[in-house]
């Protein structure tokens, strides 16, 4: 992937991790970088907090080298607070800076940021342009279909965030009514790109939780990349599985399930190093209770709830272990 200041190339068929909040930490990016992702994002952050230099806002900024390119995504509806966080975030030397206009949670897009932003696009494309002109780093976008079923915006929206100056627009295929609940619709996505006026890369997001699916949103809507959400909870591994499919390989016969489960104690061992024992359990249970490898074992339920119990690593890697004597 080639990022200057003036374009971004992405190779054949690029799969992106979605930046999600208390999800996409640097131990989660770089795991996820190593099994495929063509780029991974930080968790997002909220301009005002950064502006006040507030710890836990700041600490999301970190980054490694190995896990570029990386972007950091910044979220707020002010434009003097969003320009001066994008040129903090713009010290930690990101790949790209990418704005935040599609979280659909209250305490977000209830206060006008996020999502919220639909809703006053005049203002929303002043932060756009300004936050552009701001930074020599690229800036991206990533968005929703519109506010609601009556508000279906994005190929306006496209056009007039292109004339900003954005380098690449990610579209989520929901309205903010929706949430997260229903099916994504690429059908404005694929018309977004099939649009001569569109010359910057356009990046499909939604519902991507297998490798035919990830060629589907290819082949059918012509995007430039596949940026993948919640279907990578508790399976970082997601990308070698799409990448092993889409580049013409069989399915990795190493990929067993003591494979997977050595990636979640990994996992395991990365946070509570990265952070502190408790903390570092409290980010990686929320993987391993969403885990697909633990779905369909018969009668596993007590055995999740004492995952997500857990408080120290000795318990926690006791019943990883118990986990791997009786199902491995």
């Amino acid at each position: 992937m080639t990022i200057s200041d003036s374009s971004l190339s992405f190779p054949q068929f690029p799969l992106f991790l979605a930046p999600m909040e208390d999800v996409t930490d640097i131990g989660f990016r770089r795991l996820c970088k190593r099994f495929g992702a063509a780029m991974v994002y930080t968790e997002f952050v909220s301009a005002e907090a950064l502006v006040r230099s507030i710890k836990s806002t700041v600490n999301k900024l970190t980054i490694s080298d190995e896990e570029r390119p990386v972007g950091i995504q910044i979220y707020g509806r002010d434009v003097e607070a969003m320009v001066e966080a994008a040129r903090i975030v713009e010290q930690a030397h990101p790949d790209v800076i990418d704005l935040n206009f599609g979280c659909p949670v209250k305490k977000v897009a209830g206060k006008g940021a996020g999502a919220g932003m639909l809703r006053n696009i005049p203002l929303l494309l002043d932060i756009t342009r300004e936050v552009v002109r701001a930074v020599n780093v690229p800036v991206t976008v990533k968005t929703r279909l519109g506010w609601d079923q009556n508000n279906l915006i994005i190929t306006d929206l496209a056009e007039q965030l292109q004339d900003c100056g954005i380098k690449a627009l990610t579209i989520h295929g929901r309205t903010r009514s929706q949430m997260y609940t229903g099916q994504a619709d690429w059908t404005l996505i694929g018309e977004v790109k099939r649009n001569p006026r569109i010359h910057i890369p356009i990046i499909g997001n939604g519902d991507i939780t297998s490798p035919e699916e990830a060629r589907q949103a290819f082949e059918r809507y012509g995007v430039d990349a596949v940026m993948i959400g919640r279907a990578t909870f508790g399976r970082p591994w997601i990308f070698k599985e799409i990448r092993d499919y889409l580049d013409g390989r069989e399915p990795d016969p190493t990929m067993t399930f003591r494979w997977k489960l050595g990636v979640l104690r990994e996992q395991l061992r990365i946070n509570v190093e990265r952070i502190d024992e408790y903390r570092g359990i409290l980010h990686t249970r929320r993987h391993l209770a969403a885990s697909p490898l633990f779905k369909g074992i018969p009668n596993f339920r007590q055995t999740r709830i004492a995952m997500l119990r857990a408080t120290t690593m000795a318990e926690l890697t006791a019943i990883l272990d118990e986990i791997e004597e009786k199902y491995a």
